[in-house]
């Protein structure tokens, strides 16, 4: 439980109950800023039920207590006010409350000078003043200065119980009401005079209750067997009702308490206080209790709120005289203009735009700035919209009719839109008949709808565009629209919704589709309000509502109608017409979440919601509190309408200017990936010069070297494994291959199937270098595979054969679609019919190899194997590669079958094997592991693939 010294305190505690879920009961927290909160339940009277009642008093007419309603007040607000009189009077102020929708004319005094100047001038405008205090307070009043005798004070006076200890009244008291509570009832504790006491302050017996009311919630759970937690408590605080200390202890769906208001005045007749009414803040019923009250004003009647002079009603009688006298002969003038514009209008032909004035776009009339990839599919999403230009305008033609049967309501309708001329309204040109469809050509806005913008969140981001001020400054922009709209000839929009909401170029939000209400009937959908959803038909305050659900969505961005209860749209529309229960379902927007700022406009959009229709504020007070909290983030009176479009489309250049830059940083990663990418697939020099001609010379190469490698019994292996095994075999022993590459001044040409295949010298030549690095690639590899073993065949060894040779060759990239760098020439064949004529785990070498290796300072080991017949070139002397000197190479042994014609069949032995020593010790699936490989101390890391944990060091 808690009490704080105003709203800021008690609600700041009631977002950290809502953080950890715990209930909160407070004996205070009276403001407008408290309303609604989940965790919060109030057991004093809070500020908005007091705005209730002085908006029911003041609509309240048509009875002998009160013929006709008030629609002004003054308010005086002094500083010395206690907590709930100062949160009572503030709730009364604001532009948002309740009251503020019956009080057209509202004037806050907050000095004593101020109230002094209000009695003594005679410029007043209203006979009514509102204040908190005592009679005590009135007495000074009237001790300083002479109240006039029309004139009403209304006393709020909540916690005194004077006006029924002692129903004596004062003199001074009889132009006073009195709004209190009726008498507690301390017949329960009538023996504790003490008690009684104490219960006199309100905040002592608010506490009282509070603890009852814990008391009473607590007793009922632990009296239950199921153990729930503190946040379950919530909803047992709402919708209940218990015996408290002085009477009974009534919450509201919220957690808020309901009273009963009095309403006391001083009987002239009796001299005593008397009970003029009482109001049900459960209900919002009045009850009159006295209906031949004793008033000291005129006739025994509350007067009119508007003061009239002696002067003042002279002047009036002169004034409607000369009225009279000049209306009839206006009046049968306007009569005959109507007439005969209406009937010009009936003459009027429809399809008065003629079609060859609708052209099409030329590719520089639609343009559109957004960062968005798939913004041109958003844009002609739309199949009933179609662009053209039109008087060197770009518009919209939107549906309308099948044929250019208008009734004469529908032009006359049509032809009252072409006066609509308004900077927060699109522009309605006319209509045209294309074909057999008639179509609306309306003004075209280039940002698109309203949903789109909210739904863009790259070109428009929360952080640096769409922050607090751009969402008021649009909700501004669609009140001050629909404002012009309700008061013009066009009177209700019908279909108000954010996908009715265009944004221009200059981030101008524009309401579109307000015509022809005649001709299209309004959709049911989640902007409906709930009497349309049950009724058709549209009504200014239907607008309201719909305009409710479009601040929602610009202040969550989130989907229309979004709550976490439901998603689906259907449900949303059924819930909304036939709730159930003393709280409408409505979308989320929570005021425990919102900031100081936000609050008043949350307040706003809450009250749009509003389920009696006559409760909803009118768009001309919308647009007054927009203006008003729009005003505290700019000077509007030094502010130009032009300034404030030069300043939205500064601040949007800004956030175009950070996300371009961040576009660029993120097309320069892409494009670093994408060159990455293809100096993988292809030489350096070859991307290189594809990307600055597009094409690739062809070059002629003097000397390289080719190396070929493929595997021994590749087939076989494939006959006695899975598809999946063989492309993981490949992929294990080619990653360590392409590991090894990258120690050597050598370029992998390609992998087809088992072969392998490098070449040295080119694209950049290396002089006689490239046949050393492809010798030292050569030795690497085979050392390598004398520990390779492979995952599904444990055991087995993986033989290859190698050769390489030297010699001329040309190249170049062939192919458009995936293109190849690719070599050609004898050279070529020559390298590949070595590797064919070797045996396993042996360097089958070219005698110009040998021949280029002897003219460098390498000083490699080799012997010679013999002649050997190689197709197409005859016989040659080759030689086999045994290692380096000074160089530790870990060469496995090569096989000892010497009958080359038996190596198969021993193989497919060795497979065997393999499988049965596979099913006895199961299979391995061990990744590939990174080992250390020193060569004349240098430390070299290359990737290689074993079938257990031990490494594999060459």
């Amino acid at each position: 439980m808690s009490r704080h010294q105003g709203d800021d305190g008690s609600c700041s505690v009631t977002w950290l109950k809502d953080t950890f879920g715990v209930p909160l009961i407070s004996a205070g927290s009276y403001g407008l800023s408290c309303d609604y909160r989940k965790y919060l339940t109030r057991i004093l009277l809070p500020a908005r039920k007091m705005t209730y009642f002085f908006f029911e008093f003041w609509e309240y007419e048509g009875h002998s207590v009160k013929p006709k309603k008030w629609q002004s007040a003054y308010i005086y607000k002094k500083d010395n006010n206690t907590e709930s009189c100062f949160w009572y009077i503030n709730a009364l102020e604001v532009g948002v409350s309740y009251f503020s929708n019956a009080a057209h004319f509202k004037e806050i005094l907050r000095t004593e000078g101020d109230l002094m100047d209000l009695f003594k001038g005679n410029n007043r405008k209203s006979n009514v003043l509102i204040m908190c205090g005592t009679p005590n307070d009135v007495k000074n009043l009237q001790s300083k200065v002479e109240i006039p005798h029309d004139m009403v004070i209304v006393l709020i006076d909540i916690f005194n119980t004077v006006y029924y200890e002692n129903r004596t009244s004062v003199p001074y008291m009889q132009n006073v009401l009195v709004v209190t509570l009726p008498p507690s009832n301390l017949s329960a504790i009538s023996n504790r005079t003490g008690l009684i006491e104490l219960l006199k302050n309100d905040y002592a017996a608010g506490y009282l209750d509070g603890v009852l009311l814990f008391g009473h919630i607590l007793k009922k759970f632990l009296t239950t067997s199921e153990i729930k937690e503190p946040y379950s408590f919530i909803d047992e605080f709402h919708n209940i009702t218990i015996i408290g200390a002085m009477g009974p202890v009534i919450l509201d769906n919220v957690g808020d308490r309901d009273l009963n208001l009095s309403l006391i005045y001083t009987s002239v007749s009796t001299n005593n206080y008397t009970e003029l009414l009482q109001f049900d803040t459960r209900t919002n019923g009045t009850t009159i209790l006295d209906d031949s009250p004793s008033f000291i004003w005129k006739n025994h009647r509350l007067p009119s709120d508007v003061p009239e002079s002696g002067k003042f009603s002279l002047i009036k009688i002169i004034v409607i005289v000369v009225f009279v006298d000049f209306l009839f002969p206006l009046k049968f003038l306007l009569l005959f203009r109507r007439y005969r514009k209406e009937n010009e209008l009936r003459q009027k032909r429809w399809s008065h735009i003629a079609p060859e004035k609708i052209l099409p776009l030329n590719r520089t009339d639609d343009w559109h700035v957004s960062l968005k990839i798939d913004d041109d599919k958003r844009r002609d999403s739309g199949p009933r919209m179609r662009r053209g230009k039109y008087d060197k305008k770009v518009i919209i033609l939107k549906d309308l009719k099948q044929d250019e049967n208008f009734t004469e309501k529908q032009k006359i309708e049509l032809n009252k839109l072409l006066l609509i001329d308004y900077y927060n309204l699109t522009k309605f040109y006319g209509t045209v008949k294309i074909g057999a469809m008639i179509y609306a050509v309306i003004e075209y806005c280039e940002r698109g709808s309203l949903r789109d913008v909210l739904n863009d969140k790259i070109s428009y981001p929360d952080g640096t565009f769409m922050d607090w001020e751009f969402k008021i400054s649009v909700m501004y922009d669609i009140a001050k629209g629909m404002s012009y709209l309700h008061s013009s000839k066009a009177e209700v929009h019908g279909r108000l919704k954010s996908t009715n909401c265009v944004v221009d170029s200059r981030m101008v939000v524009k309401i579109t589709d307000f015509f022809g209400n005649s001709v299209l009937s309004a959709a049911k959908d989640l902007w409906s309000s709930p009497e349309h959803l049950r009724e058709e038909g549209i009504s200014q305050k239907g607008d309201v509502y719909s305009y409710g659900v479009i601040a929602q969505e610009i202040i969550l961005r989130k989907e229309t109608f979004y709550t976490e209860q439901c998603h689906d749209s259907k449900e949303k529309m059924f819930r909304v017409q036939h709730y159930k229960g003393a709280s409408p379902f409505r979308p989320d927007l929570n005021l425990e979440t919102a900031k100081e700022m936000e609050i008043e406009v949350y307040v706003l959009v809450k009250n749009c919601w509003e389920e009696d229709p006559e409760r909803r504020p009118d768009f001309k007070k919308i647009e007054n509190t927009l203006a008003k909290i729009f005003s505290n983030f700019h000077n509007q009176s030094t502010e130009s309408y032009m300034d404030t479009l030069i300043r939205r489309l500064q601040l949007y250049s800004k956030n175009l200017e950070h996300l371009v830059e961040e576009r660029t940083k993120l097309y320069k990663a892409e494009r670093d990936r994408a060159d990455r990418l293809n100096y993988l697939l292809l030489p350096g020099p070859v991307v290189k010069s594809l990307k600055e001609s597009g094409r690739v010379e062809p070059e002629f190469f003097e000397e390289v070297t080719i190396y070929f490698s493929d595997i021994v019994g590749f087939t076989t292996i494939c006959k006695y494994s899975a598809p999946m095994e063989v492309v993981d075999m490949l992929n294990d022993m080619y990653q360590s291959f392409d590991h090894i590459l990258d120690h050597h001044d050598v370029y992998k040409v390609e992998t087809i199937g088992d072969a392998y295949m490098v070449v040295s010298g080119l694209p950049n030549r290396n002089g006689n270098s490239h046949a050393v690095d492809i010798c030292r690639m050569a030795l690497d590899i085979l050392s390598f595979m004398g520990s390779f073993e492979l995952r599904h065949l444990p055991g087995l060894p993986v033989w290859i054969r190698i050769g390489i040779h030297s010699g001329p060759c040309a190249a170049g990239v062939v192919g458009i679609k995936m293109p190849r760098y690719c070599l050609f020439g004898d050279t070529v064949n020559t390298a590949s019919r070595m590797e064919s004529t070797g045996v396993p785990l042996r360097i089958h070498v070219n005698k110009s190899t040998i021949s280029i290796l002897k003219r460098t300072n390498c000083e490699f080991q080799y012997e010679v194997r013999g002649e050997t017949y190689l197709k197409g070139k005859g016989t040659e002397t080759t030689y086999w590669l045994m290692g380096e000197m000074e160089q530790k190479y870990n060469i496995p042994t090569p096989p000892t079958v010497e009958n080359q014609q038996r190596l198969q069949s021993d193989f497919s032995e060795m497979i065997k094997e393999s499988l049965k020593r596979r099913e006895t010790d199961g299979y391995k699936d061990n990744p590939a592991t990174r080992v250390a490989s020193y060569r004349n101390g240098t430390l070299e890391y290359l990737q290689v693939a074993t079938s257990d944990h031990t490494g594999t060091y060459f």
